[in-house]
């Protein structure tokens, strides 16, 4: 058996930022701290390629929280990416210069490739590959604030692919109004249709055995599901959503206002606005690739990429 390691990792992502501190053995992840604040780093780049200075500064209060926390947990290692907001900014070196400065080391700009392969490499952490390589490949998509990744692969090799549609740049590009109007939601679905279908038309889809779904977006949709007054990360973890189930939320999320979204239980706040944009995703995903269901997982690029620091760590002492 492998030595465990406590180990950490931050995803500074276009909507929200997480940490984690878990104990690793290389393969699989226990939680000992999993965090996530709405932070909103990416708002406006779509349109301007440019991180917005209370967009920064409200993440960089949020790092120095998770770096007094990582403090207090004592992790042998962690790292930090960062994912689509940052690769697509034109000012990015002064935000990496700031996180550098709170966390003692540079975040790193994950190309959408690298974002699949921990996104994968964490949602498998905890499924039967004997099972899986028995029957059919694993499809994993991450719905992120800025764009989406999808997986497909097996313990022998995978496929990625990385689209810039995600449920903050489609909200900003097409949904203006409160409520969404019919139009505007039908524009945004026609164009994620067309972003998506030819992605996974080209990969190995055939024969999936198993569709897993990451980030909010999918954590949220299974919490409103499930009627919880509270977050509960043991009844969203692994957890299923039917496309029907799927389409209903959708559907009912887009028609009322902001306010009434905030209301409905299992939806963070600093979510609401988003999570129409988020679900015309899922559903594109899941049409597209003929899903009748998905597996929703709380194991993810955090979990990938403490795995990575891992066998990294090992790979230095043998």
């Amino acid at each position: 058996m492998r030595k465990s390691l406590r180990l950490a990792s931050i995803d500074i992502g276009t909507n929200s930022v997480r940490l984690l501190v878990a104990e690793c053995d290389g393969e699989r992840t226990s939680t000992v701290d999993r965090r996530m604040v709405i932070t909103r780093l990416g708002e406006g780049v779509d349109d301007t390629r440019l991180l917005a200075a209370a967009a920064v500064d409200r993440t960089a209060v949020v790092l120095r929280d998770y770096r007094l926390a990582m403090e207090a947990l004592k992790p042998a290692g962690f790292r930090a990416a960062a994912t689509s907001a940052l690769r697509d900014c034109g000012n990015n070196d002064d935000f990496l210069n700031l996180a550098a400065s709170i966390l003692g080391e540079t975040p790193e700009i994950l190309s959408g490739a690298d974002e699949a392969r921990a996104s994968f490499v964490g949602a498998v952490s905890d499924i039967d590959w004997e099972h899986m390589d028995e029957t059919g490949p694993v499809l994993v998509f991450d719905i992120g604030g800025g764009s989406t990744e999808i997986i497909v692969g097996n313990r022998r090799g995978i496929t990625v692919h990385s689209v810039d549609v995600g449920c903050v740049r489609m909200s900003e590009r097409f949904l203006t109004m409160d409520p969404p109007s019919p139009v505007a939601v039908g524009r945004m679905e026609s164009y994620i249709v067309g972003q998506l279908k030819p992605v996974i038309g080209a990969l190995p889809t055939q024969g999936v055995s198993l569709a897993i779904g990451l980030a909010g977006t999918v954590t949220t949709l299974s919490a409103i599901k499930q009627g919880l007054e509270k977050y509960d990360t043991d009844r969203i973890h692994h957890s299923h959503l039917s496309r029907a189930e799927v389409e209903d939320l959708s559907l009912r999320l887009a028609s009322v206002g902001l306010e009434e979204r905030k209301r409905v239980m299992g939806i963070e706040p600093g979510r609401a606005d988003v999570i129409v944009g988020g679900a015309a995703v899922l559903r594109a995903i899941m049409d597209s690739a003929c899903l009748e269901g998905i597996l929703v997982s709380e194991k993810d690029i955090l979990d990938g990429l403490v795995i990575g620091v891992y066998r990294e760590m090992a790979g230095s002492v043998e």
